[in-house]
């Protein structure tokens, strides 16, 4: 599992500076109308947020198979569902059918996130890897490769709800942990700026991940080293449905298109010298070959809510970019990927896997000796034999993808799952368990 399936679900606009310090200006991106149709809107997603759990990088809405309203509702909204079973666990995409069938809706659609262990004739992408992968969203221009090396990970499960969390520090404002459909984040309920210490400078090639769910008229503001000492540096902004680079001489920024949005953002950020790219819901929203990012030691992140409106940060992850793939196996025989990424509790590959999976499948044909071991890995939480059960069913995923759709001879590739077995590094911090979770691929 990576950054998006790291957690129990696949689940920050505009500011100014004030006093050598970020703070955010609640001021409206467009008109007063558009405004509070975009509040309403985001009103919505945060009752999804509490009456329902919501995959966070989807948007799919959980629904029990029995509960038709749940699944008429989300439907009618045009919510993707995942159908689960009384143990919150995706059902079979056979039974997923069925049940969406019987609360009226399309049962040709699979419900994201279900298993496909059982269907006779799986809907495309189903199969865990076998056809194209799933289209639950849109993505343009995604080109993401997450980094190989965790440098900070925190999703704040640590921490006790109502403490501002042990490993950030506060500039101003008021922050607590918060708990919401079993998942903790960082609540803001005023203008407030934190910074993440580092144990080392960002790094020239790093990417940064992070959720977040944030009212239409504020913004998030995010700086790679402190904000006072530099005036002319790029920064990253980001709000609902739009963020990109700002700051600095140069400008890009975009928003997402219609039905790429998400109920909950997920903002990516890749740099790698005056390189920087910013995405979005699955969507490039910056892309600056000559930005002035400045690199420190510390993260700096500003935010804005009100105690009736908060806003909610989560999952963050900063990493070192690495070699290209094929470069690190020759260099040491094997390479460990964090972009291969599957829906919660599943061997469905997500769309956002892509960009890695292009970079196995091409590496596969300008090398045609080459064979390879697909090993799954995950960290320690939950009971081993579950964990093992589950990679070796993600391992074999890759490997019918790459099959599938880059016309590699399966007698090249040997998929195999190692659960917890085989860490790289201590499960004790969220650094390490993010690490350990991930595909290896190992020259044979």
């Amino acid at each position: 599992m990576s950054f998006a399936t790291r957690a129990i679900g696949r689940a920050v606009a505009t500011g100014a500076i004030f006093a050598g310090i970020m703070t955010v200006a609640a001021l409206p991106l467009q008109s007063q109308s558009l405004a509070d149709r975009a509040k309403a809107k985001l009103q919505q997603k945060h009752d999804q947020l509490v009456d329902g759990a919501v995959d966070k990088t989807t948007g799919a809405m959980a629904c029990a198979a029995t509960n038709t309203d749940c699944i008429t509702n989300a439907q009618a909204a045009g919510t993707p569902v995942t159908v689960i079973d009384a143990n919150g666990k995706p059902v079979s995409t056979a039974d997923s059918a069925k049940a969406i069938a019987a609360a009226g809706g399309d049962a040709a659609t699979p419900a994201a996130g279900a298993s496909a262990a059982t269907p006779a004739t799986p809907a495309a992408g189903a199969t865990g890897g076998a056809g194209p992968l799933p289209e639950d969203k849109m993505f343009v221009n995604y080109d993401f490769i997450p980094g190989d090396r965790t440098i900070f990970a925190e999703d704040f499960s640590r921490d006790n709800v109502g403490d501002f969390p042990k490993r950030l520090q506060l500039t101003e404002g008021n922050l607590e942990v918060a708990e919401k459909s079993g998942q903790r984040w960082l609540r803001s309920t005023s203008t407030a700026t934190v910074f993440i210490p580092l144990s080392e400078v960002v790094p020239d090639r790093f990417t940064f991940e992070m959720d977040y769910v944030i009212d239409p008229t504020w913004g998030l503001q995010i700086y790679f080293g402190d904000p006072a000492k530099a005036d002319d540096q790029n920064y990253v902004r980001a709000s609902m449905g739009t963020a990109g680079i700002e700051g600095g001489s140069v400008k890009s920024t975009a928003d997402v298109p219609t039905g790429a949005e998400l109920p909950v953002a997920h903002l990516a950020v890749m740099g790698d010298g005056k390189y920087v790219k910013v995405y979005l819901d699955g969507v490039r929203v910056g892309n600056v070959p000559n930005a002035t990012l400045a690199r420190g030691n510390a993260i700096y992140i500003t935010s804005s809510g009100e105690e009736g409106n908060p806003t909610l940060i989560g999952n963050i992850r900063l990493a070192a970019g690495g070699k290209k793939l094929y470069d690190a196996l020759a260099a040491s025989g094997k390479v460990s990927t964090h972009g291969i990424l599957f829906d919660v509790g599943s061997d469905r590959i997500r769309a956002e896997s892509k960009p890695t999976l292009q970079e196995i499948g091409d590496m596969l044909k300008q090398h045609p000796d080459l064979k390879l071991l697909i090993g799954g890995h995950t960290d320690n939480v939950g009971a081993a034999a579950a964990n093992k059960a589950l990679s070796d069913k993600r391992a074999a995923a890759v490997k019918q993808y790459l099959v599938a759709n880059y016309g590699v001879a399966a007698t090249r590739l040997t998929a195999k799952g190692f659960g917890s077995d085989q860490p790289v590094t201590s499960n004790d911090t969220p650094e390490g368990r993010q690490t350990n979770r991930r595909v290896e691929l190992v020259k044979q």
